[in-house]
């Protein structure tokens, strides 16, 4: 797409985030207030992640790299490469069935309405602060025994540098598995780096592909997973990025 169709293409993401959220947004704040009811909240969150993936002329095709299937009846801490906002949408598109809380940066609450309710559902993080970091794998555990899984973006961010194709792994996803016998969905995401960037003047509608790498069972050497994990994704992403 050429600049300025970019730019109205963004502001229609704009536009659809603002309606979405002022609409979805009210059923999830009130549901939020019950813990219980979080799983209710989660049907909405859905939605909305429905309406903003699919509304930005976005699909996907899931490939298994693996036989392993997930438990229902399991909490997982759900792990993937991270190169987009897209990102979101797509993962809780993928898990109707395991309720997944995020942690996020606190940054986002700066967001008129949709702060108010990211506050309410995820488990926010201040990475200037080492309390606030440690602090994560409690609200995090607390979020699991309430039946949630815990998705993470072990990168910890998107890199500025567009040309990594994989930024090293922070601890936190995989210290939590170790502390909490919580087993790890590894996926992998390829496209969203290219279709929808941070870049404002670039991307396009596609089909992104979502491989799925397997289940890492819960150890007692997080570090070991971690490079596990690392490994599996960055050989995918080799392999398969388009």
């Amino acid at each position: 797409m050429t600049k300025i169709l970019n730019y109205l293409w963004r502001f229609w993401l704009l536009l659809l985030a603002f309606v979405l959220t002022t609409t979805i947004g009210i059923p999830v704040y009130l549901l939020s207030f019950n813990k219980k009811h979080y799983k209710y909240s989660y049907k909405f969150i859905r939605l909305w992640c429905f309406g903003m993936f699919y509304g930005m002329g976005f699909r996907y095709e899931l490939i298994k790299l693996s036989e392993q299937e997930k438990d229902r009846n399991k909490e997982y801490v759900f792990i993937s490469n991270h190169t987009s906002i897209m990102d979101i949408m797509l993962t809780c598109i993928l898990f109707p069935h395991h309720p997944i809380c995020f942690v996020g940066k606190k940054e986002l609450v700066k967001i008129p309405i949709f702060g108010t309710i990211y506050k309410r559902v995820c488990v926010m993080v201040d990475r200037s602060s080492a309390k606030s970091r440690a602090d994560v794998y409690r609200r995090c555990a607390e979020k699991m025994e309430e039946g949630n899984s815990i998705a993470i973006f072990p990168e910890g961010g998107v890199p500025d540098d567009t040309s990594v194709i994989l930024d090293n792994f922070k601890d936190g996803a995989f210290m939590l598995s170790s502390k909490h016998n919580s087993p790890i969905a590894v996926y992998t995401f390829i496209g969203l780096k290219e279709m929808f960037p941070f870049e404002n003047s670039k991307g396009y509608p596609g089909r992104v592909k979502v491989y799925f790498n397997g289940i890492i069972e819960p150890t007692d050497s997080p570090k070991d997973s971690k490079e596990e994990a690392y490994q599996v994704i960055k050989k995918t992403l080799t392999e398969h990025s388009i």
